[in-house]
């Protein structure tokens, strides 16, 4: 894509607005250009804050963050900073603060989303390059067009038709956090959110970093599972054994991490696991046909699990194998493993504790191990769950903003996803209100090949936080 490639037409953006915020529509509708020009400049920067991928390119994307805020004018202070890693005392990636001091006992408003991104995976799965950001239809394809440099330039943009509509006359107050790590875990968040309090201290968080419900009906995000991953070893022998000297009598590893493994679900693939929550909640219409469709669930492959669709999606547990560390097929000789070593991935319900869940999950494995084989936990990676609290004022705001920006109103929406830096934003500002909000739909396929942004619906998305970050102008707080 170019940077002055023409765009798809958004089509009618909130064509009931009047005074201002109609000022405010066009100023959004005539900025989109340039923001989708910007938006591909940041794309075409491979910040993978993975180990292994060089952190020079994460460190020149926050630098370009750095620029675009710093071009809007709203700001007091921006700048690049780094936080201390707990676990290795080492700083982690680069993010970008941003702040502007609120006037005569306006709120302030902090927007959150991250610059980096995943690995892009193999090329040949791309149908075009991953870095090189290429529009086809209505969508911009690229790593990271969606997941979250999108929601960067949400929030950039936003600002821009703000500062254009008020300019002297915006009291707002804005915070602005954009970070560098969490594709890699948000190591270094709470460390962060300590040493920057005051800078991020608000009124409100807007957490850029969620999806809608299509490409034509918005969501807020209410809901988030908790989250757990941890590596389990199998070991059964002290070193390997030649499978036809001692195959037969001896259990290998591998045998025995396969009937462990195979005592987490019930024969129709629920999660089999005692102590781990189901919460219990009303869910919207979503059929089979609609999981089919955006899941890519193969032709005779069956859905797994027990209840409503979307409650196994967004109350329920699931566990899933991400990861197994044992001779691949080159090196598959005709040996008896000693121990195997895999990687699990508990998503639990909402509210349920992470620790408490662990514990259940250990449990069950000491009490399932087969043939005595010893089992070890290690390398565990937990993040708490969310439940929004919908009866605030900003949530309100939100909501309608939404439903003006889209023409329809909003669904308040579970996501079976995980953000757990949530839990650290409530336990930092316990008294803001937090919206999780976003730019990706079903189609998005974040985290995975072709991942795109709906370009129509990003457009609207970035009139609905204009919108409230206008209406928010006009509230005092106490």
């Amino acid at each position: 894509m170019s940077d002055t490639a023409a765009l798809p037409d958004p089509g009618p953006l909130a064509p009931a607005l009047t005074g201002v915020e109609a000022r405010l529509r066009d100023a959004v509708r005539d900025g989109l250009p340039a923001a989708f020009a910007d938006l591909g400049r940041l794309v075409r920067i491979p910040s993978v804050s993975w180990d292994g991928f060089d952190p020079a390119e994460v460190a020149r994307s926050a630098d370009a963050v750095h620029a675009l805020l710093e071009a809007t004018g709203a700001f007091d202070e921006v700048r690049v900073a780094r936080a201390t890693v707990p676990a290795t005392g080492q700083p982690g990636q680069p993010a970008v603060l941003a702040r502007r001091a609120p006037r005569n006992g306006r709120p302030t408003i902090l927007l959150y989303a991250h610059h980096d991104v995943q690995p892009p995976g193999a090329d040949e799965r791309w149908q075009s390059p991953p870095f090189e950001p290429t529009l086809r239809g209505d969508r911009l394809y690229g790593r990271g067009a969606a997941d979250d440099k999108a929601g960067v330039m949400a929030h950039v943009a936003a600002i821009r038709a703000l500062v254009e509509v008020l300019g002297p006359d915006l009291e707002l107050g804005l915070a602005v956090f954009i970070e560098g790590e969490e594709e890699a875990g948000s190591e270094s968040f709470p460390a962060f959110l300590e040493e920057h309090r005051d800078m991020l201290a608000a009124d409100a968080i807007v957490v850029a970093d969620s999806g809608n419900w299509d490409t034509a009906t918005p969501a807020l995000t209410v809901s988030l599972r908790g989250n757990v991953g941890f590596h389990v070893t199998v070991s059964t022998l002290d070193h390997a054994l030649h499978s036809g000297m001692f195959g037969g009598p001896l259990p290998d590893a591998m045998l025995a991490t396969i009937r462990l493994l195979d005592t987490l679900w019930d024969e129709d693939g629920a999660v089999a696991v005692a102590g781990l929550d189901s919460r219990q909640a009303p869910t919207p219409e979503f059929d089979e046909a609609r999981l089919r469709e955006e899941s890519g669930l193969l032709d005779g492959v069956a859905p797994i699990g027990r209840g409503d669709l979307l409650s196994r999606i967004w109350n329920g547990p699931a566990i899933t194998v991400t990861g197994i560390d044992a001779p691949d097929l080159v090196n598959a000789s005709n040996t008896l493993q000693p121990s195997v070593t895999v990687r699990l991935s508990a998503r639990l319900s909402p509210g349920q504790d992470t620790a408490d869940a662990l514990a259940a999950i250990e449990r069950h494995l000491h009490a399932h191990a087969p043939f005595g084989a010893r089992v070890e936990i290690g390398d565990v990676s937990p993040g708490q769950g969310y439940l929004v609290d919908d009866g605030g004022p900003f949530v309100a705001a939100e909501l309608a903003a939404l439903a003006d920006a889209f023409g329809v109103e909003p669904v308040r929406m579970g996501v079976g996803g995980s953000i757990p830096f949530i839990a650290d934003l409530v336990r930092v500002f316990p008294g803001a209100e937090i919206l999780v909000t976003g730019v990706e739909d079903p189609d998005s396929r974040a985290h995975s090949p072709n991942e795109s942004l709906h370009v129509p619906s990003f457009a609207k998305a970035v009139l609905a936080e204009a919108l409230l970050l206008l209406r928010s102008a006009d509230r005092v707080v106490d």
